[in-house]
């Protein structure tokens, strides 16, 4: 196909409003691309690779900039373009303005172009992609310039979007996978799969084209190509339980996302964007070699850690930014994997496989690095994983059905992050429990409770989770004076004190004299600017509880 007719239809596409249509149009794009169609799949996505290659044009702004200044005339420079874009808003606007091929011999005389093919877009990107080393930005230069010299004002719009990825015709994903299903007349959902398992979608529409369905079930994942990472969305333990009636509970680390391929001899460690990260992470490759039994995809965290407490999210990002001198970096921030699901285990795609059966695969498979799951109904339990989680200085915990499937790209109710306490309450502490083994200096649970109308407190839960050491001592100097009373670890507190306690939901429950209990309390912080007769009421705890 020429570039000039893909261009074409893809200003058709863009002028498109409707799903469908754009969906029909894709379709038809689809069905005339002969043996472009593996190009013209990513191409209408304004890819130039498939999803799984990290492989990437290395173009920044400026270079396309330069590259079309120089295409468009002696009278025109790269910072004309960039004013231009500032007024237009839109690269492929910028470059259809222009008048190529001026520089190209005879065509300023009028003797026409040499028209591109979309093969010819596809290898010359290629080929800039693979420049390298000393002169590498002017070579990219050159290339793009010939391009660019070589196309209409048409063409020339849809290959400056297509260089920076911003080709922005309204067709995502969903687009592509129905085009493809009513393109080759197969199944939505074999093409959703065949798309899930490849992460290739002209592969894809190929396999559809020339094998149909037969050829679309025989997909599979394969060792050292990356796919999509399964994600959560936000939700609450009552929502994990009242679905699944049980759930997977796991630590929530505040780590990076990696995707580990390993197929027997080599490692490649993959970020969540499916970029190669392998050499940024030496220690990684070197644990998965030594500990990892059989070739395997395994997702997981890397979280940076400092004398066995993590640390912040932003010293693992240094790591994977790091280039150059990995050695030293190695040596300024260490980083270790907590490895939670198994997608594929010697010889065997894992996808469809039970959340349970694909941890114990993962276990079976990995000595060492692998986060624990916990599968239970019991909400105390879910709430001491959670506060252990807060204690080791992790971000709290992950809710997971037990029985669900791993579906790359997916954010669905399968996969929960816990969801921040979106009510909070400002409670008088009435009572405390002193800690165990390090903590047994500390008060540690605190008894918390709402004031009534004729000055008396009434219990309506306890508090242990979201306090640090340092707080927990803090707490205690403050509380210890109030102490009224004591019975072994028990202590009864004269209501002096406000806590603000964040809490997921208000039942009621015979368990505390308020006749209500909170559910996942977590504590955020002193009130001292309120005092008792300032704390909320049980009045508003009721009515807070009848709301929900």
């Amino acid at each position: 196909m020429e570039f000039a007719e893909f261009a074409e239809r893809a200003g058709d596409i863009e002028g498109l409003s409707a799903d469908t249509d754009i969906i029909e149009a894709v379709t038809d794009l689809l069905e005339s691309a002969n043996d472009d169609l593996e190009v013209l799949t990513r191409f209408v996505q304004g890819r130039v690779f498939p999803a799984w290659d990290s492989t990437t044009l290395d173009i920044g702004p400026n270079l396309c900039y330069t590259a079309i200044a120089r295409a468009a005339g002696q009278n025109v420079s790269a910072d004309d373009v960039e004013d231009k874009l500032a007024e237009m808003g839109d690269i492929g606007a910028v470059a259809g303005s222009y008048e190529f091929g001026g520089q190209q011999g005879l065509a300023a005389f009028g003797a026409g172009r040499d028209e591109l093919t979309v093969a010819e877009v596809a290898d010359e990107l290629e080929t800039l992609a693979g420049v390298e080393g000393s002169g590498s930005q002017d070579t990219k230069i050159d290339i793009l310039f010939g391009l660019c010299n070589r196309t209409s004002s048409q063409e020339a719009r849809y290959l400056a979007r297509l260089v920076l990825s911003e080709m922005r015709i309204g067709v995502g994903e969903g687009t592509v996978r129905d085009a493809i299903a009513g393109a080759f007349d197969v199944p939505v959902e074999a093409t959703e799969r065949a798309l899930q398992v490849s992460n290739d979608y002209g592969r894809v529409a190929r396999v559809a084209r020339d094998e149909g369905e037969p050829g679309l079930d025989e997909l599979q994942l394969e060792v050292g190509r990356p796919v999509q990472a399964m994600l959560a969305q936000a939700g609450t333990v009552t929502d994990a339980l009242e679905d699944w009636e049980e759930a997977g509970i796991e630590w929530k680390f505040d780590g990076a996302r990696v995707q580990i391929h390993y197929d027997g001899e080599d490692v490649g460690v993959f970020s969540r964007n499916m970029e190669d990260v392998t050499d940024a992470l030496p220690e990684i490759v070197e644990y998965i070699r030594e500990n990892l039994s059989v070739p395997a995809i395994v997702d997981g965290e890397v979280v940076a850690m400092a004398d066995g407490e993590p640390l912040p999210f932003q010293e693992i990002l240094r790591r994977f930014r790091r280039k150059h001198d990995v050695a030293r970096a190695r040596e300024e921030v260490a980083v270790e994997l907590r490895a939670f699901d198994c997608l594929h285990a010697d010889g065997e795609d894992l996808l469809t496989a039970p959340l349970t059966e694909r941890h114990d695969r993962l276990q079976a498979i990995l000595s060492g690095g692998v986060s624990a799951l916990t599968v239970t109904a019991d909400e105390d339990e879910i709430a001491e994983i959670e506060a252990n989680s807060l204690d080791a200085g992790h971000e709290g915990i992950m809710l997971k059905n037990p029985e669900s499937t791993y579906s790359p790209g997916r954010r669905g109710k399968n996969w929960l992050k816990r969801k921040p306490d979106v009510e909070t309450l400002d409670l008088v502490v009435t009572g405390a429990e002193w800690g165990e083994g390090r903590r047994a200096s500390f008060l540690g649970t605190f008894l918390l409770s709402a004031r009534t109308e004729n000055g008396r407190f009434e219990t309506l839960g306890k508090v242990a989770t979201g306090i640090t050491d340092e707080e927990l001592a803090n707490l205690t100097e403050l509380l210890e004076p109030h102490i009224a009373a004591q019975e072994g670890q028990v202590v009864d507190i004269s209501p002096q004190v406000v806590f603000e306690v964040g809490y997921e939901e208000i039942q009621e429950s015979p368990t505390y004299s308020a006749g209500y209990a909170l559910r996942f309390p977590r504590f955020l912080g002193v009130r001292d600017d309120k005092s008792v007769e300032d704390a909320d009421s049980l009045t508003r705890v009721e009515r807070l509880a009848e709301s929900q």
